[in-house]
C-alpha cells in the first residue's frame, strides 16, 4: 500500500508537468502537441540541438512577413545549417570579414610552391613502370579528341578522377593500419590530403565552366570503372598503382601546361580568378585564372614526384612505413 500510494503521489506532483493539456484536435495532430511539450521537458539538451519552434508571438509575427508564404521545403531547407545541425562556428579573415567557405577552414590554405620542375619526367625501366606508362599514354588519344582545347571542361573531368586513387591508397593503408596494429609514416594522412587537394581543383573549375549532361553521364562511368579497377590493381600490387599515379599526373602537369599557353596566347579569356580559388591558395585580390592554373600546376606537379616515390620505395623492397615525400603545401 505504501509503495502505491507514493506512485499516485508522485503522478500528482509530475503529472501536470509531464501530461500538459492539449489544445481540442483529433488524431495524430492532438497527440503531437500534448508529446512533444513533455520531450522537450525530458531531453532538453537533444531537442536544442536542431531548430526549436518560435513563440507563439513570433509565429503571428512570421504570418504577416512574406516569408510566411514559403513551402514548408523551402523554410526546413533554409533551416538546415550542417549535416548534423548545429551551427558551425563563425570565423574572419585578415581583414575582418566573415570566412565564406564551409568545404575548406582559413587553417586549410597555402600559398602554392610554383618553383617546382613542372618538365621532370621519370623514365620507365622495369616492365611495369612500362606497362604504366603506356596504359596512360595511350589514354590522350581518346582525350584529345573528345576535349580538343576545351581545357576547363578537361579539367573537371581530370579532377573526378586524379582525386580517386589518394583516396583509395588512403582507405587501405587505414585499414592495414588497422589491422597490423602499426604505423604508417605519415602516408595515411598525406593521401587523404591529395585526395582533398584534387577535390578542391574540382570545386574551383566549377566556377569557371559548368559540365555538360553528357560529361557528366562520362564522370559517372568513368569514376564507376576506375574506382573499382584501381581498387584491385592497389591490392595486387601498390608500387605499380602508385606509379600509374605518377604517370597520370604527369600527363596533367602537360594539360595545364597547354592550358596557359592558350591562355598566355589569347585563345582563352583571363578572367578574374573565383574568390574560393583567392582565398584557398591566397592569392592576390587581383589574381586572374592564369594564377589558379598555375597554382593547380604545381599541385598536381607535386602529387607526380609524391606517387613516383611511393613506388620507388616499393621497389626497393620497403614498405609505405617510411615518411612521405613532402608535397608542397600544408
Amino acid at each position: 500500500m505504501s509503495s502505491r500510494m507514493a506512485g499516485a503521489t508522485l503522478l500528482r506532483h509530475l503529472g501536470p508537468r509531464l501530461f500538459v493539456a492539449a489544445e481540442p484536435a483529433s488524431g495524430l495532430a492532438a497527440g503531437a502537441r500534448g508529446i512533444m511539450p513533455a520531450a522537450a521537458r525530458i531531453f532538453p539538451a537533444r531537442m536544442a540541438s536542431t531548430e526549436a519552434a518560435a513563440p507563439h508571438a513570433k509565429q503571428e509575427d512570421d504570418a504577416k512577413s512574406p516569408q510566411a508564404a514559403a513551402t514548408p521545403a523551402q523554410q526546413n531547407k533554409k533551416a538546415v545549417v550542417s549535416y548534423w545541425g548545429i551551427e558551425p562556428r563563425k570565423l574572419v579573415k585578415d581583414d575582418g570579414t566573415e570566412w565564406p567557405w564551409f568545404c575548406f577552414r582559413p587553417w586549410d590554405t597555402y600559398r602554392p610552391d610554383t618553383s617546382i620542375g613542372v618538365a621532370k619526367h621519370h623514365e620507365p625501366r622495369a616492365l611495369p613502370d612500362k606497362v604504366a606508362y603506356f596504359v596512360v599514354r595511350s589514354l590522350r588519344v581518346p582525350r584529345d579528341l573528345f576535349f580538343q582545347r576545351r581545357h576547363a571542361s578537361h579539367a573537371l573531368l581530370l579532377e573526378t578522377v586524379a582525386a580517386v586513387p589518394p583516396m583509395v591508397g588512403g582507405v587501405l593503408l587505414h585499414l592495414r593500419s588497422l589491422r597490423r596494429f602499426e604505423h604508417s609514416g605519415g602516408w595515411i594522412r598525406a593521401l587523404m590530403e591529395e585526395a582533398e587537394n584534387e577535390r578542391m581543383h574540382l570545386m574551383t573549375f566549377m566556377e569557371v565552366t559548368q559540365p555538360r549532361w553528357w560529361e557528366r553521364a562520362l564522370v559517372l562511368a568513368a569514376q564507376g570503372v576506375f574506382f573499382n579497377a584501381y581498387f584491385v590493381g592497389y591490392l595486387i600490387s601498390p608500387k605499380f598503382a602508385h606509379r600509374f599515379v605518377g604517370y597520370l599526373e604527369e600527363e596533367a602537369v602537360e594539360s595545364y601546361t597547354e592550358y596557359l599557353k592558350d591562355l598566355e596566347a589569347g585563345l582563352i579569356e583571363n578572367t578574374p580568378a573565383p574568390a574560393i580559388a583567392i582565398d584557398y591558395w591566397r592569392l592576390p585580390a587581383d589574381a586572374r585564372l592564369k594564377d589558379v592554373v598555375t597554382a593547380v600546376r604545381a599541385d598536381e606537379a607535386h602529387h607526380r614526384d609524391a606517387n613516383h616515390y611511393a613506388s620507388d620505395i616499393h621497389y626497393q623492397g620497403m614498405t609505405l612505413n617510411q615518411t612521405p615525400a613532402p608535397l608542397g603545401y600544408h
